[in-house]
């Protein structure tokens, strides 16, 4: 009977992704599959960092400063309660990559997600109603466009430096590292997103439901969105990439998070420092993780580009 149904299992699921065109090509990509088994390992590696992680960085108590430059531990001067060695300030570093990618993940997504709904939004209505509204927000994304995604990150983020008070400025770091960096990336979403809509708009249902006197409002929610959200997760992919680079990159040039809250770019900063004076382990393993991280999400990205688009198959 147990072997009846788990040949039963077996040939459902065989069925679902014979069915299921996406999953099918992923079960058949083994590279794709290594990518999303390493950033699945380095998502839930950081949300459960306050379970895995021996000691807590951020707390300035759990910190000895006698413990600085300690190597890791298979090295002759290494500890084994230090599995990677510790930084300048005595921090477990093993410890301190599994916080700072929390951090660098948090930020990433919060922006990621904050560009995907202002390019979205800003592309549908340019995309259906065009005309003047249109040309402006086309303008404004060629303006943006000239400019590098970092230097419009560093604009945002100085800009919130002069408004903000200091204490204000660090208690609220990542909403404006949240925002630095959506505004910066909303373009892509917003050209993507006026493209497609473009087409949809002449299709017979589009033009169906207006004869039917449905609020634009809704065409362009439930009818217009849902048939191009292949290229809005394939840009959403690809861009949280490079929302995590992006704050890694703010951070190692210490316009990021406060150094008492260390992200991937705190830590590699850091350890540039101390790199030729043998202290090697203090940068290479924060940008081995970094890399790792950004190459899996990558690759992720290009597979749901070739995966969603039958003529690059």
């Amino acid at each position: 009977m147990d072997s009846t149904k788990k040949s039963s299992i077996t040939e459902s699921w065989r069925r679902f992704s014979r069915e299921n065109e996406l999953v099918y090509l992923f079960l058949r990509n083994r590279v794709a599959q290594l990518a999303a088994f390493i950033a699945i390992v380095s998502v839930g590696a950081a949300a459960l960092a306050n379970f895995i992680a021996p000691t807590n960085p951020y707390d300035i108590a759990s910190i000895d400063i006698m413990d600085s430059l300690i190597p890791p531990a298979w090295s002759a001067e290494g500890e084994s309660r230090f599995i990677i060695g510790t930084d300048d300030q005595g921090r477990d570093l093993f410890s301190a990559i599994l916080y700072g990618t929390r951090l660098s993940l948090t930020v990433g997504l919060l922006s990621i997600g904050f560009a995907s709904i202002l390019g979205v939004t800003v592309g549908l209505m340019a995309g259906y109603f065009g005309g003047r509204f249109d040309a402006i927000v086309m303008r404004i994304a060629d303006v943006q466009l000239s400019l590098p995604a970092i230097l419009t990150a560093l604009l945002i983020d100085g800009i919130a430096r002069g408004i903000l008070p200091q204490d204000k400025h660090d208690s609220l770091m990542i909403v404006v590292l949240t925002v630095a960096i959506g505004l910066s990336l909303w373009v892509n979403f917003a050209r993507t997103v006026r493209a497609s809509t473009f087409v949809e708009r002449n299709k017979e249902y589009v033009q169906a439901c207006q004869i039917m006197g449905m609020h634009p409002l809704r065409i362009m929610l439930v009818h217009i969105l849902p048939n191009i959200m292949g290229p809005i997760l394939v840009i959403l992919t690809v861009d949280l990439a490079v929302a995590v680079l992006l704050e890694a990159t703010l951070s190692f040039l210490g316009v990021g998070v406060p150094p008492n809250q260390p992200s991937l770019g705190t830590l590699i900063r850091i350890g540039t420092e101390y790199l030729f004076s043998g202290e090697w382990w203090i940068v290479i393993f924060p940008s081995g993780m970094l890399i790792t991280m950004i190459i899996s999400i990558n690759i992720l990205g290009d597979f749901l580009r070739d995966a969603l688009n039958p003529r690059l198959r």
